[in-house]
């Protein structure tokens, strides 16, 4: 039945209906859900409970890329089921295949409540044509697509079928929150709209009285870039995350840290992993040129040796590892390789006649036994071995492997598939939503499709060559389908192939990633949970999502050395603005010991964030009003926000805390320039004696540079005030940030 009221944010019910059950599932000797993984769970129920009486204060479930994201949700939405919760819709990405898995996953866990009448669970275009009271007052779960006709008919059961249902309390669960569910377009006219799926979603948000949003996915940065309310000139609810809950990694987890941090220790296993591609051999696998290369020529051709290499240390490395599991008394496990490097299916049909010529080469090559495939597994083995041996494990011997590499050749162990279509994902998936593994050795070839919530098990060989001109950190991350978890035994025979550019850019990206989740995880920098600010790459080659995504957001960016002030404003009046100004002379006299002289350019002292943050407060009444263009140069919690992250991200962490503080007085410049200048208003600081030697200290620590103005020059009230410069320290990477104006 529904519950009456919602349990208390800080008396959750755990021993409900059904929390307790999920808790107890199993997987082989282990409980699924470890102490970890209830304690996010629990944290995201009381703060959505907390934060939450309607769908306008998301939060967010952030996993990494294939971590238990989904798992995670389903805890939630047992334990929310038993704190006043009647019905989750769960948002799922925009495919057929994905939307049926996820509906047989929640069928599969809520199974003993389904049978005991106490749930529900329904794909919403095939929910029956007339629900039962006795249904209706369970506790139902809808499945939806994040497609138009799947939207209206949930909108439709809601508010127009069974009324009633949109007052009870929902949790909505947007799975992959940031694919199809965020987005905007200039219209003709030059108006900002919301794309359809975007614009659906939000006017359910909006229709809904005691509604709950979260938002689930790996790659967060487009919905942090969102504004803090509802952008200019359009009415919807906010999407910027109010808190963010981290998913706990499991230990057998692979994911950046293996690939980019693991991989640089060479006693390390993960140090033999990568394998870089030259990109003459990317251009002749994009399409077919027979004055470049014939698939012909695929065992002996230099143009496509690390094709050649990835998928023979495959065959080999499959078989050792089939070897080492007959050896240890388990089940050989069947393998997966994945070549993506094109979004083009023309490209995906040629690739798979070059692989498919290669494996029908390789074939005759092992029916002989022949000196050359000899050579070439051997040369894998040797490879595999180094991998092996750093790991531990026990390594084969070249003659078994040689014999199963032969064997498995021979007997058609090797299946091919190409998959670029959402008609052939849905026929390769299994119940769990991994991709069917048919044979002991599969290989698949493909691109977008094969991202976002597709699984490949036991994924051992990665050949990624997607090359733009710039990265979309959020779309790669998603393609790299080799993280997971990955027992130890296979990430010592796991290779990835990819160009070393595309490599650093993937390297680049993870440490991005990583800082991103350390300062979320950092409650004490981070009380509050929210993200504001986003890094990118130093060399400009990568942004964190499409522009389209964050068309709404008024997007800073902040850079090394650069400086952030206010521009365009007017001060208050005199009256007003003398006492004001008397007070901060007294208060920063005190953190100084003195003012310096008119004309006097002392050095810059440390002083406390909090000591800064304090002042920009007491400076922030003196701007009274801002020129039409310049009203976002100022906003005093963000301002201070700059500050606390430059200061508190330092990778010093005696640092962190401090901001250095410079002072200047004795200024009278006129509010605008004379007549022949481009500028609109006059700038504060003076290269030499201001700029320079601030840029000069702000190497670790941020600068706060204070400049005293007389203000009777032209265009000011009459009376002084201080004007705030914050100088951006050398040692940073460049960072985006969504003003709230």
């Amino acid at each position: 039945m529904p519950t009456s009221s919602p349990a208390s944010a800080a008396s959750l019910d755990l021993n409900g209906v059904f929390y307790p059950g999920f808790l107890q599932k199993l997987r082989g000797a282990d409980l699924v859900y470890s102490t970890a993984d209830r304690q996010v769970i629990e944290s995201t129920v009381t703060s959505l409970l907390a934060e939450s009486t309607d769908a306008r204060r998301p939060g967010i479930l952030l996993g990494k890329i294939q971590s238990g994201k989904t798992k995670t949700f389903q805890g939630v939405t047992a334990l929310a089921f038993d704190n006043g919760y009647d019905i989750a819709v769960i948002l799922t990405k925009p495919t057929t295949a994905l939307a049926k898995q996820t509906y047989k996953r929640v069928h599969k866990d809520y199974a003993d409540f389904i049978e005991a009448d106490q749930a529900k669970a329904y794909d919403i275009l095939e929910l029956p044509d007339r629900l039962t009271p006795f249904e209706l007052n369970q506790k139902l779960i809808f499945i939806v697509k994040k497609q138009k006709q799947n939207l209206e008919r949930l909108a439709e059961i809601l508010l127009t079928s069974y009324p009633h249902l949109a007052a009870r309390k929902i949790l909505l669960i947007d799975d992959e929150a940031d694919h199809a569910s965020i987005g905007y377009f200039y219209t003709k006219a030059g108006d900002l709209e919301l794309r359809t799926i975007a614009g659906q979603i939000d006017e359910l948000r909006q229709q809904l009285p005691d509604a709950s949003f979260l938002q689930v996915t790996a790659t967060p940065y487009s919905l942090y870039l969102q504004p803090e309310g509802s952008p200019a000139g359009l009415s919807i609810a906010p999407v910027r995350p109010k808190f963010t809950e981290l998913v706990p990694v499991h230990s057998d987890y692979v994911g950046g840290q293996f690939y980019f941090e693991d991989s640089r220790d060479a006693a390390h296993p993960a140090h033999y992993v990568f394998h870089p591609v030259i990109a003459e051999e990317m251009d002749i696998l994009r399409q077919p040129d027979g004055r470049r290369f014939k698939t012909e020529d695929c065992l002996t051709s230099d143009k496509i040796a690390g094709l050649r290499t990835a998928l023979v240390t495959f065959l080999t490395a499959g078989s050792l590892r089939r070897i080492q599991d007959e050896q240890a008394g388990r089940r050989p496990k069947r393998f997966a390789f994945l070549f993506h490097t094109e979004a083009a299916k023309a490209a995906h049909a040629w690739q798979e006649s070059v692989i498919l010529a290669l494996d029908e080469q390789l074939q005759r090559e092992a029916r002989t036994q022949s000196a050359l495939l000899r050579g070439h597994v051997q040369a894998a083995y040797d490879n595999l071995a180094r991998s092996i041996t750093a790991s531990g494990h026990p390594l084969p011997t070249f003659g078994n492997v040689w014999t199963r590499v032969v064997a498995a050749l021979t007997s058609g162990e090797i299946m091919i598939t190409k998959v670029n279509s959402e008609a052939q994902v849905a026929s390769l998936l299994d119940d769990e939503g991994q991709l069917r593994l048919r044979t002991p050795l599969n290989v698949f070839i493909g691109g977008q499709i094969l991202d976002r919530g597709i699984t490949i098990a036991n994924l051992i060989g990665f050949y990624y060559g997607r090359n733009p001109q710039r990265f979309q950190q959020d779309t790669v991350l998603q393609h790299s389908r080799m993280y997971g978890f990955r027992p130890p035994e296979d990430r010592a025979v796991t290779r990835f192939y990819t160009a070393p550019h595309i490599h650093a850019a993937m390297r680049r990206m993870h440490e991005a990633d990583t800082a991103l989740r350390d300062r979320i995880e950092d409650q004490s920098q981070n009380p509050d949970r929210t993200v504001t600010f986003i890094e990118l790459d130093e060399n400009n080659l990568i942004v964190p999502c499409s522009p389209t995504k964050i068309l709404a957001s008024n997007i800073t960016t902040l850079r090394p050395r650069g400086r952030v002030l206010p521009s365009g404003f007017e001060t208050d009046v005199k009256t007003r603005l003398r006492p004001l100004t008397l007070e901060l002379d007294a208060r920063i006299a005190a953190l100084a010991g003195s003012l310096p002289a008119a004309g006097e350019h002392p050095a810059a002292i440390e002083i406390a964030l909090a000591d800064a943050c304090d002042l920009l407060a007491r400076i922030a009444p003196a701007f009274v009003s801002f020129a039409p263009g310049y009203e976002d140069t100022w906003d005093l919690a963000e301002h201070q926000a700059i500050l606390r992250h430059l200061s508190e991200g330092t990778a010093n962490p005696a640092n962190r805390g401090r901001v250095l503080l410079m002072l200047r007085t004795g200024r009278n410049v006129a509010r605008k320039p004379g007549e022949g200048s481009n500028a609109d208003f006059n700038e504060p600081d003076s290269t030499r004696n201001d700029i320079t030697p601030a840029r000069t200290a702000a190497v670790d620590l941020p600068l706060l540079m204070l400049i005293r103005q007389e203000g009777v020059a032209e265009g000011w009230t009459g009376a002084p005030f201080w004007l705030p410069v914050i100088k951006i320290k050398k040692k940073m990477r460049p960072t985006l940030f969504a003003h709230a104006k």
